[in-house]
C-alpha cells in the first residue's frame, strides 16, 4: 500500500502523482487480467479436453465465463482498491490541483501570471502556459496546465472517489447483489448436477464477498457521516 507524504512541494507532489498513476493502472490491469485468466481456465480450457464424440454445452461455458470473470473482478477490486487507497488518491489529487482552459478574449482585463513549476497557485488565479490561458480550479494547484493526465487524475479522484466517498462500494455491492440473484435464479432452474455444483461454489464465494462489502459499507458510511457532522458543526 503506497503512503501519502502530505508535502506541498510542487515537484514532490507531481512525482507522487506520477507514481500513483502507474500504481493505479497496474491495479486495474491486475483486476482485468486475473479475472479473465480465471474465467478462461475455468470455462474454456476444460472444453479442449472433451472428445469430439461428446456434447459440449457452449451456452453454459459462456455463462460460466461471465459469472467467474465478474465475481473475480469484484473480489479483486475490493482487495486492491480499499477505502484507504481511495482516500490516498484523493489527497494526492487535492494537492495536485487542476486547470481549466479559458478563452483569452473573456479575461483580457484580468491579471494573468506566467505559470512556473516551482509555485503553488491558489484557486481562481489565471496563468499563461504555452500561449493559452488557464484558470486554477483546486485549492492548491501545482499541476502542469497542458498535461491532460494531471487533469484526468484530479477530476477522477476528486469527484468520483471523494465527492461520493462510498460510490465505489455502492457499485460493487449492487453488482455483487445482482450476481447473487442471477445465480440463485440459475440454481433454481438448473437440472444438471455439474451446473448445480458450479453455481453453488461460485455462489458461496459471492456470499462471502457480499458480506465483506456490506460490512465495509456500513462501517464507512457511519464514519463518513460522523465526519460530515463534525465538519459542518
Amino acid at each position: 500500500m503506497p503512503t501519502h507524504a502530505c508535502c506541498l512541494s510542487p515537484d514532490l507532489v507531481r512525482k507522487e502523482v506520477e507514481y500513483l498513476k502507474v500504481d493505479f493502472n497496474w491495479r486495474m490491469k491486475e483486476v482485468l487480467v486475473s479475472s479473465m485468466l480465471s474465467a478462461y481456465y475455468v470455462a474454456f480450457v476444460p472444453v479442449w479436453f472433451v472428445k469430439s464424440t461428446q456434447y459440449v454445452d457452449k451456452r453454459w461455458s459462456c455463462e460460466l465465463f461471465l459469472l467467474v470473470s465478474v465475481s473475480t473482478s469484484v473480489i479483486l477490486m475490493r482487495h486492491l482498491l480499499p477505502a484507504r487507497y481511495c482516500d490516498l488518491l484523493h489527497k494526492a489529487a487535492s494537492h495536485l490541483g487542476c486547470w481549466h482552459k479559458v478563452d483569452p478574449s473573456l479575461c483580457s482585463n484580468v491579471l494573468q501570471h506566467i505559470w512556473t513549476e516551482d509555485c503553488t497557485w491558489p484557486q481562481g488565479v489565471l496563468v499563461k502556459h504555452n500561449k493559452n490561458v488557464y484558470k486554477a480550479m483546486g485549492y492548491y494547484n501545482v499541476a502542469v496546465p497542458s498535461d491532460v493526465s494531471h487533469y484526468r487524475f484530479y477530476e477522477f479522484n476528486s469527484f468520483f472517489f471523494f465527492n461520493k466517498p462510498l460510490r465505489i462500494l455502492n457499485i460493487l455491492i449492487l453488482l455483487e447483489g445482482a450476481m447473487i440473484f442471477y445465480q440463485l435464479y440459475s440454481l433454481i432452474c438448473s437440472e444438471k448436477w455439474h451446473q448445480t455444483i458450479s453455481l453453488a461454489l461460485i455462489l458461496f464465494s459471492n456470499y462471502f464477498a457480499f458480506f465483506r462489502l456490506l460490512r465495509d459499507r456500513i462501517v464507512l458510511g457511519k464514519a463518513y457521516s460522523y465526519t460530515s457532522i463534525l465538519r459542518f458543526s
